[in-house]
């Protein structure tokens, strides 16, 4: 498991599987988000099962998936519904943590500049540079 914290509140990983729960809960994350849709993984690491997992270790489970490529606003409206409720630091999922860093960028706009939403996945070798454009244009808006 590699745990990859964007903020102190906030963290994204690549796949995890349901054995991966309780050490989730131990290092202090409340809610686990899901943005790896089902067609992408073995059945044995699907919704259903996850869900199931993460509630016997405590967490709280949130299903966001994002398809590569080809995220929504109704993606972004779910994260970002997910973070204000969390009682506590949340872990986001998917195939790298790439999409889990993209959805969280676009939560923040408006709340941190664009180089820092950019800046601060690069970190752990995210590219959310071709989102640039679209994060200034979605804070001129405001």
């Amino acid at each position: 498991m590699d745990i990859r914290p964007l903020t102190e509140t906030y963290a994204v990983a690549p796949q995890i599987g349901p054995e991966d729960m309780q050490a989730i809960r131990a290092a202090g994350f409340a809610v686990l988000i899901d943005n790896r849709p089902d067609p992408e993984i073995p059945p044995e690491l699907h919704t259903p099962v996850m869900q199931a997992a993460a509630e016997a270790a405590g967490l709280v489970f949130v299903v966001n998936p994002i398809i590569g490529g080809a995220m929504t606003m109704d993606n972004v409206t779910v994260q970002a519904e997910a973070l204000a409720a969390a009682r506590g630091p949340v872990l986001a999922y998917c195939a790298s943590g790439n999409r889990s860093s993209q959805v969280w960028a676009l939560t923040q706009v408006g709340v941190q500049p664009a180089d820092e939403l950019i800046g601060i996945p690069a970190r752990y070798g995210y590219n959310l540079e071709p989102l640039r454009a679209l994060i200034e244009d979605l804070a001129a808006r405001g």
